[in-house]
């Protein structure tokens, strides 16, 4: 139904347009036909004024709806006919009405199929739209040298409410308005419409586009001057940076700071490295391979190779964990960043003012603060659960001996892994997550093979259930007890699972509080991390946020993506400003089998309205795998329909983390499935299956109509029909 009365729409326009042109309408819009009929127009109007007020009114309406060629000529007829103020009146509505329908003409015809097309684009000119649209808009109608009709059009493709655009249209477009208005009474006078529009009136017009800029600079001039007088901005200055947080977002801020010979000072106040070396990436992924050899051994008889059940020395696991860390420890060391030039300090930092950092009995003034504070687990509130000591991905490294039953509260990465990790090691582990499938940001497919995967381990999955409260000592052998309401079909039931520990893993919370931040007014969002434009700075123009506690991605690499982005930004920002972008960010979670993602999956590409084809390619086809025994697995790529430009890959498998780099550089630098395919790979190789997806891909789009031709040629060169 809506495809027909689309239809219908573009079918009346098409008419009313052909029959502008095929009745000749638009040889009388000229302004040699106006001057001559300008004695008869008066006539007319002098006859029957309301008459040719409503059809001048009627006409301009239709002709800029449309976007026919004669507007001009129609406000120079209005100058001429009805006089100034008359005339002025009659035009600035007629044209914003029909500006107006113009838009929505754009927005009904062409917005649905061109947001199907390039939703992600269309997506962030929205987002700026949502912030600058109206005084964008407003500029571009100041200066009339720009083509009315193609603004219209362009914004119409927006989501700027219709309301937004139309006062903003009539404001914007009345000085150029006015201007041709009052051209009009001379119109016998004008020997073309150039001569209405001299240099000095399209740079007046210019200076007038401009000054909403230079407004809005001065308006933050303005802001930066109070600010200054309200905390006294120091002469000079210490620091061009403080950095506080020595994780991984604050390490990288360090490191630039430093390489463009900026002085820096970094404050940590606990470890260099933060979560990533000393309680994240390094100590998981040293357990995760501790216990994959545990798997390993398990399994050794598939190769036949004849083994024992192992035996697990948690303590030796644990003393391999800290080991790993210990080697890694130098590469994040105060000694190796003062050698790179950053002034180093353990301590809290606190802002006084927005130039002014204590730490302890220190005072320094900087130029600009980052704030890389990271984050921390979330502890839910659960009735119950301050009666015994949590382990978090913080604590967890500490632990003596090996939980014998292990209860892990979240189904996402962190709980994804180290439940495995612990059930591989010989846990009894129980993993209870409140939705419907592990992994809830992966697409279902994709997160069922991690549900086998954990499953064939050992973990009891717990799905649609939600934690009631947790019970101390309240189970059997003075274990501990998680009370739980688990919906089944509708239904719902409550349970009880036993635990000697309980692993709290349901995300984590950024770090705002006590470097006093409330006090200057640096807001923070509804999930409480800080409130930060696209360019990283806060409500304060010199501080400016990077890292967990920023968000939205809690991921190392995309803290120090986005602390490249922030310091630059505080150096160099009065000369250009660089907004993030996450468009080919990459994410891997270390199950077993591992996920690895860039770009789109299904879920958001549906719940974002992108179109998408979607390919597979089944690791159980790569001589690789099966020669490893690792065939459980998939690629999946999403392209722009008909096109091999990738929207986004998911592979989950062996080796997943390693394979996606492929795809995320083709992401970064525009290359599409074909030359992927054209690139050598050796063999064998797991990275032979990127490859072979962009084979896949290949096929699926291979000419038909041109091997038709030259089946009929081969068939020709052979002689005829055999």
């Amino acid at each position: 139904m809506k495809n027909t009365r689309k239809g219908l729409l573009v079918g009346i326009v098409a008419v009313v347009v052909a029959a502008f042109f095929l009745s000749g309408a638009n040889e009388i819009f000229t302004l040699e036909a106006i001057k001559s009929q300008h004695a008869q127009f008066q006539l007319w109007w002098q006859e029957s004024p309301w008459t040719v007020a409503g059809g001048f009114l009627l006409i301009y309406v239709v002709m800029a709806a449309l976007s026919l060629p004669g507007a001009v000529l129609l406000t120079l007829l209005g100058g001429a006919l009805f006089g100034f103020w008359t005339g002025l009146l009659l035009v600035s509505f007629a044209s914003t009405i029909g500006a107006t329908l113009a838009a929505v003409l754009a927005r009904t015809l062409l917005r649905d199929s061109l947001e199907t097309r390039f939703s992600r684009q269309l997506m962030r000119i929205n987002a700026g739209v949502e912030r600058e649209g109206a005084f964008y808009l407003f500029t571009l109608r100041l200066i009339p040298i720009f083509p009315f009709f193609v603004i219209n059009l362009v914004m119409g493709l927006t989501r700027m409410r219709l309301q937004t655009f139309y006062w903003v249209s009539q404001l914007g477009m009345l000085p150029g308005t006015a201007v041709f208005v009052n051209a009009g009474r001379e119109l016998g006078s004008l020997s073309s419409l150039s001569g209405i529009l001299s240099p000095t009136l399209i740079l007046s017009f210019a200076l007038i586009g401009v000054f909403p800029w230079l407004a809005r600079a001065l308006v933050a001039l303005l802001k930066r001057r109070r600010l200054a007088s309200q905390f006294d901005r120091p002469t000079r200055f210490d620091r061009d940076i403080v950095v506080i947080g020595g994780g991984s977002a604050g390490l990288v801020a360090s490191y630039i700071a430093a390489a463009v010979r900026a002085r820096v000072t970094l404050v940590e106040r606990e470890k260099m490295g933060g979560d990533c070396l000393n309680t994240g990436c390094v100590p998981s992924k040293a357990l995760i391979r501790a216990a994959k050899s545990v798997e390993e051994v398990r399994h050794a008889s598939r190769f036949g190779i004849e083994v024992d059940e192992p035996r697990i020395n948690f303590a030796r696991v644990m003393g391999y964990v800290q080991d790993a860390i210990r080697e890694v420890e130098p590469h994040d060391s105060p000694e190796r960043y003062r050698g790179l030039g950053v002034d180093v300090i353990k301590g809290e930092a606190t802002l006084i003012d927005p130039w002014r950092v204590r730490i302890g009995e220190r005072e320094l003034t900087t130029r600009h603060v980052i704030i890389a504070s990271g984050a921390r687990p979330r502890i839910p509130p659960l009735p119950g659960i301050d009666d015994i000591t949590v382990l978090t991905s913080d604590n967890l490294w500490q632990l003596g001996a090996l939980p014998e039953r292990l209860v892990v509260l979240g189904g996402g990465p962190i709980g994804c892994e180290l439940g495995q990790s612990f059930a591989r090691l010989g846990s009894k582990v129980s993993l209870v997550e409140m939705g419907d499938q592990l992994l809830p940001r992966e697409d279902a497919d994709i997160a069922d093979l991690v549900r086998t995967g954990l499953s064939d381990d050992g973990v009891k999955l717990h799905l649609s259930t939600r934690a009631l409260r947790v019970v101390a000592y309240g189970g059997t052998e003075g274990c501990h007890c998680l009370e739980v309401e688990i919906d089944e079909d509708g239904a719902t039931r409550k349970a009880s699972i036993e635990f000697d520990e309980l692993l709290v893993a349901i995300g984590r919370q950024a770090n705002v509080e006590g470097m006093g931040l409330e006090a200057l007014g640096v807001a923070t969002r509804p999930n409480g991390t800080l409130d930060v434009d696209g360019a990283l700075q806060s409500v304060l123009p010199n501080v400016w946020a990077c890292g967990d506690v920023v968000g939205p991605y809690q991921l190392t690499h995309a803290s120090a993506h986005q602390a490249w982005h922030a310091t630059v930004n505080a150096l160099f920002g009065e000369f250009k400003r660089f907004t993030v972008s996450y468009r080919a960010l990459p994410a891997v979670t270390f199950s077993d089998p591992e996920v690895a993602r860039v770009g789109l999956n299904e879920r958001e590409a549906l719940e974002q309205g992108v179109a998408y084809e979607v390919t597979r390619y089944d690791l159980a086809e790569l001589d690789r795998a099966i020669a490893d025994g690792n065939q459980q697995g998939v690629i999946k790529v999403l392209t722009v329909p008909g096109k091999d430009r990738i929207l986004g890959a998911t592979i989950a498998g062996t080796g997943a983390g390693e394979m996606l780099a492929e795809f995320t550089l083709a992401m970064t630098r525009g290359i599409g499935l074909n030359k992927l395919l054209g690139t050598i790979h050796p063999y064998p190789t797991y990275s032979e299956s990127v490859k072979a997806a962009a084979g896949v891909w290949k096929n699926a789009h291979k000419p038909e109509w041109l091997l038709g031709w030259l089946a009929r040629y081969f068939e020709w060169r052979r002689g005829g029909n055999q």
